[in-house]
């Protein structure tokens, strides 16, 4: 007979936990999700890809138990050079054509520094790599047209080797024309 009370405390709290979480989808006319690369040893190449999509399902009663999952279109990629665009998307860096989608799906976050650590697989090409984003969220907000509204961002380095993104070209001086060290940053709006 004891059992029937632990059984109904159990689904209380499962459902109770439930109640707790939302799903919430990028707005991705709101959203940047960013890059920048050492371009020629002396400066940088700043671009942006422009089609994104996603979910993040909330725990609010426990963010680290939370989900992130993104799908970023290749062909939407945008350095603001038409030539140089051509080029990323073609199969010595992207090769959209049989590559369309860069993904990544959180699988572990963690509370760090002012925000939180967020790992998961970076799928680009072929090749899928943990990496580990620092991460914020700020606190929801009513938009003037009645949806909750809040804000996500993400940081972090990647190595585009990794990734078979290998192209380059020696320079006469010393160094190479693209940098092997990516930069990340992602700004999501979501909507719940």
């Amino acid at each position: 007979m004891r059992a029937i009370p632990a059984l109904l405390a159990t689904l209380l709290v499962a459902s109770a936990a439930s109640a707790d979480s939302a799903e919430w989808a990028i707005d991705a006319s709101h959203s940047h999700v960013g890059f920048s690369i050492p371009h020629l040893v002396v400066s940088s190449v700043n671009g942006r890809f422009k089609d994104v999509t996603g979910k993040v399902m909330l725990d609010e009663a426990d963010l680290t138990k939370s989900s992130v999952d993104v799908s970023i279109k290749v062909d939407s990629i945008d350095t603001d050079d038409a030539k140089r665009d051509a080029h990323l998307k073609s199969p010595d860096f992207f090769d959209s054509v049989k590559y369309p989608t860069i993904t990544f799906h959180a699988t572990k976050i963690a509370r760090g520094g002012k925000g939180f650590k967020v790992t998961g697989d970076l799928k680009i090409r072929d090749v899928s790599k943990s990496v580990t984003l620092d991460g914020t969220l700020s606190k929801a907000i009513k938009s003037p047209w009645g949806k909750d509204v809040r804000g996500a961002k993400f940081e972090g380095k990647i190595k585009r080797g990794d990734y078979g993104l290998k192209w380059n070209k020696a320079l006469e001086a010393g160094g190479v024309v693209v940098g092997e060290e990516v930069t990340l940053d992602l700004s999501l709006e979501i909507n719940k």
